[in-house]
């Protein structure tokens, strides 16, 4: 037999062991797939006989629960019935003693409300409901009542020292009241540009978080009308009577037309000290309160800040208003700077404090009087110009001293460069490009006025020495005023230097008109003559000219002697200048004319002075001397 023969005869055997093994495994599984029906049948059968029990159990189960869930929600009515009459207990007694437990009763009532709101078919709900809204109507009376209570109870009026206690220490007043505003403004603006100021505490701070519940309730009930009136009364009330007690004064402008000078200025002076006190202080404590009072109801906070102050800026403005309306004059210009200046230094703060919608109206009422302020002190410069050159005081100042119009306005110039970054500000406020400028074109046309008063002023005089005399005095007054002060940087060194030979010139004047007739006594003409000779002149001539000049000389020390030249060092050079025309005159006058007469009969009626006397005479000259001190 062959390899291939062989080859298939395996082959058949393995296929016929294949074909046995499979025959043999169909016939486990058949017999298992017998078995599994059976055990399905069986199951099925039982399946059906529990199912009646299973019915029974699930249904006894849902019972359970169900009565569960009713005795957990009648437990929750009978909770609620006992903390509606815990919350009635409450909410009889009121919110005095324990405001706290109060405003949980309320709160409670509130929750029974809405339990029962959500179960109306209970039989009782609407029973309930109307209880509690009962009861919730009484408590917002009550809550009400409280919170005006005790609003009122905690707004009294705050003392003036405990404000001043929170001024910086060199802005407070050295006395009682009022010293204040004697403090030169500009000075106060210095001082107070870096100064720290204090919040004093207006409202006890445990009784804040109180009227904060209580607002907040009477908010969510609706009673915002409610709350905004309360508090607007309450501190509107308490706001005003700490200004009156502080010394602020609603004052108009008839008021202030009726009052003395002196009176009005130390008005004024307080005044500008109230305002710092109102704005720095005083109000930024009531914005305080109110942000804390109103803390959670932002919307509502601004609106009863600004109601509950209004009426105390319209106190605080009332009198600088009237200031600003009433008839102007030249001295109020320098308290309408520091009421301009005190303006402009709070406005910032003050626009702050009432920064929103609400304080709009109050923002403008300050915004306004600054303005007002700034115009009426910019009308006062010219009625000053105009004031000054029209002056027509019959004022005589007889001895040829500086008038009082000069040093008054001198001094005036002066003040007006301690307040010249106001003026800057001012000139600025009315859209002024350079306010350096501005000033130096104003300060000019002062002193042009003043000049052009003075020399109407000289011409009252008949003495045309003394008319010289008194314009020298007074513009060397100016010069040496404007040297000496900041008005010299704005009116420059031309304007100096021309006014000093103004001073010359007139200095000059006085020399030609008062001493040329009694330098021509001692003046001899000779034909022929060396100057030296005396031939041709007669002896009567000689004791006529003589006699002449101690006469004029006599006359001239007697009155001059009166005359008054205030500055030491212009007394002495004028009185040099003099002394270096008339000595040398005289010694030459004498020493050639002299012989002639005191070999002579009686010389000394004739020659009455030497050099020496005339020097000594001269220096009582311009001293200002009476009649009666020259007879001693």
């Amino acid at each position: 037999m062959g390899f291939d023969d062989v080859t298939m005869e395996a082959l058949r055997d393995r296929a016929h062991t294949m074909r046995d093994c499979l025959s043999r495994s169909q016939i486990i599984t058949d017999n298992m797939t017998s078995i599994l029906g059976s055990f399905d049948l069986r199951l099925s059968a039982l399946e059906t006989a529990m199912r009646p029990t299973q019915i029974k159990t699930h249904s006894m189960r849902r019972a359970h629960e169900n009565i569960d869930k009713t005795l957990k929600f009648a437990d929750a009515v009978l909770v609620q019935f006992d903390l509606v009459k815990q919350a009635e207990a409450e909410v009889m007694r009121g919110p005095h003693e324990d405001l706290e437990s109060y405003l949980e009763a309320v709160n409670q009532l509130k929750q029974t409300v809405r339990f029962f709101s959500t179960n109306k078919n209970l039989k009782s709900s609407i029973g309930v409901i109307t209880q509690c809204t009962t009861l919730l109507q009484k408590a917002s009376f009550m809550l009400e009542e409280e919170f005006r209570q005790l609003l009122t109870a905690c707004s009294k009026p705050v003392e003036p020292d405990r404000l001043y206690d929170c001024l910086p220490a060199n802005l407070r007043p050295t006395t009682a009241q009022g010293e204040g505003g004697k403090k030169h403004s500009s000075d106060h603006h210095k001082s107070s540009e870096n100064a720290v100021y204090g919040v004093p505490t207006i409202v006890p701070p445990k009784v804040i978080p109180l009227l904060n519940n209580l607002a907040n309730q009477m908010f969510q009930t609706g009673q915002q009308q409610q709350v905004f009136i309360i508090y607007k009364e309450a501190r509107s009330l308490c706001m005003e009577s700490t200004l009156k007690k502080l010394g602020v004064e609603k004052l108009g402008k008839d008021d202030v037309q009726k009052m003395q000078w002196e009176v009005l200025e130390a008005k004024i002076g307080n005044w500008i000290h109230f305002v710092r006190i109102a704005v720095k202080v005083l109000f930024a404590a009531e914005r305080k309160v109110s942000d804390q009072v109103f803390e959670g109801m932002e919307s509502f906070m601004d609106q009863c800040f600004a109601e509950a102050t209004a009426s105390s800026v319209s106190l605080l403005l009332s009198f600088g208003e009237a200031i600003a309306k009433s008839k102007r004059s030249p001295e109020k210009l320098f308290v309408l700077l520091d009421m301009y200046e005190i303006m402009k230094e709070v406005q910032p703060e003050f626009n702050t404090i009432y920064g929103s919608t609400s304080g709009a109206e109050m923002r403008e009422s300050v915004s306004a009087l600054t303005k007002r302020l700034a115009e009426t002190a910019q009308e006062t410069f010219v009625d000053f110009e105009e004031a000054v050159e029209k002056d027509a005081t019959k004022t005589a100042v007889l001895d040829g001293t500086v008038h009082p119009l000069t040093s008054y306005v001198i001094n005036y110039v002066k003040f007006l460069f301690d307040y010249q970054s106001t003026l800057k500000q001012l000139f600025l406020e009315f859209g002024e490009v350079n306010p350096d400028a501005q000033l130096g074109k104003i300060t000019t046309k002062i002193m042009q006025a003043l000049q052009n008063n003075l020399d109407g002023k000289s011409k009252q005089y008949k003495d045309q020495a003394l008319t010289q005399l008194f314009m020298m005095n007074n513009i060397h007054y100016m010069v040496r005023s404007v040297r000496r002060s900041e008005a010299k940087d704005t009116l420059g060194d031309d304007w100096v230097q021309i006014h000093r030979r103004v001073v010359q010139q007139h200095a000059n004047q006085y020399k030609r008109v008062c001493w040329s007739k009694i330098l021509q006594c001692l003046t001899v003409q000779v034909a022929g003559g060396d100057g030296t000779s005396t031939a041709g002149v007669s002896r009567a001539t000689v004791k006529e000219r003589f006699k002449t000049f101690n006469t004029q000389f006599e006359e001239l020390h007697q009155r001059q002697s009166q005359w008054t030249v205030p500055d030491s060092e212009l007394r002495e050079s004028l009185r040099l200048a003099v002394a270096e025309v008339l000595l040398p005159a005289y010694r030459s006058f004498k020493k050639r004319f002299g012989p002639l007469i005191e070999g002579g009969k009686n010389p000394s009626k004739y020659i009455r002075f030497q050099p020496e006397d005339l020097e000594r005479m001269l220096a009582e000259f311009f001293e200002g001397k009476t009649a009666h001190e020259q007879k001693r």
